[in-house]
């Protein structure tokens, strides 16, 4: 069995997303082969050496997760693209690539965050081949952590200011770029987060049919893709909290 989620955005503003998660680690995923985080999965990561206590609380359950022998796969997303190899040493996480191909039973599935494929947002391409860059990242990296901490709030409040202008198309995936993708890695699958429209859907590549499938975020409720074999793959969700 293997699952995947992503934009769980944990922060210390909601502790019930963490509870949520070391919840999801200790029943869902208690079984499960291997799990792939695929982006976003922290509010905001300014560095491996971010003390922050509740992140310290996520990567000891991480530690203890693949201390069983399960896998751990991590995509960077918009949010935690700072996240780096100390992290992955600490928590025993495997960094993955975006885009990345995977075979899930006889089935080459393509996994990507998914920002990568917002290309009618212009600001927002520009900005992101801005900062996964080693010229913006290695200076900022080398900044005191209080000072990136700062700027990673500022960052967030102009994001969501932005945001809230947009229109909805320019938010979602481009469907073209979807095909573009897909077709060049010779893929019929396409699993992604990003926009946090989770759903299913069908769509034709080279006149082959395919699927794109899209994982919700964890703000109202909390999203996963379970694949059990190649023909058994559902998305799910459940209560964030427990009543």
């Amino acid at each position: 069995m293997i699952l995947f989620i992503s934009d769980l955005h944990l922060s210390p503003d909601r502790p019930e997303i963490t509870q949520a998660f070391l919840r999801f680690l200790q029943t869902t995923a208690a079984d499960a082969d291997a799990l792939y985080i695929l982006g976003d999965f922290f509010d905001a990561w300014i560095g491996d050496d971010d003390d922050t206590p509740e992140f310290a609380q996520v990567m000891t359950a991480l530690r203890d997760y693949s201390n069983k022998g399960k896998s751990v796969y991590f995509m960077h997303g918009n949010r935690d693209f700072l996240l780096g190899t100390a992290f992955a040493e600490r928590t025993g996480i495997q960094l993955l690539s975006d885009p990345s191909v995977i075979t899930l039973g006889q089935t080459p599935t393509l996994l990507m965050h998914g920002d990568s494929l917002c290309t009618g947002d212009s600001d927002y391409m520009a900005f992101r081949n801005k900062v996964r860059s080693p010229e913006w990242q290695n200076p900022i990296l080398a900044k005191p952590l209080a000072e990136r901490k700062i700027m990673a709030a500022q960052l967030r409040a102009a994001s969501q200011s932005m945001t809230s202008l947009k229109a909805d198309d320019i938010m979602d995936v481009t469907p073209a770029e979807v095909v573009e993708v897909m077709a060049k890695h010779k893929v019929s699958r396409l699993i992604h987060g990003h926009t946090h429209r989770p759903g299913r859907h069908a769509l034709s590549i080279n006149n082959h049919a395919a699927e794109r499938i899209v994982l919700g975020d964890w703000h109202h409720q909390a999203w996963y893709i379970i694949a059990d074999g190649d023909h058994t793959l559902e998305l799910r969700s459940f209560a964030l909290t427990l009543e």
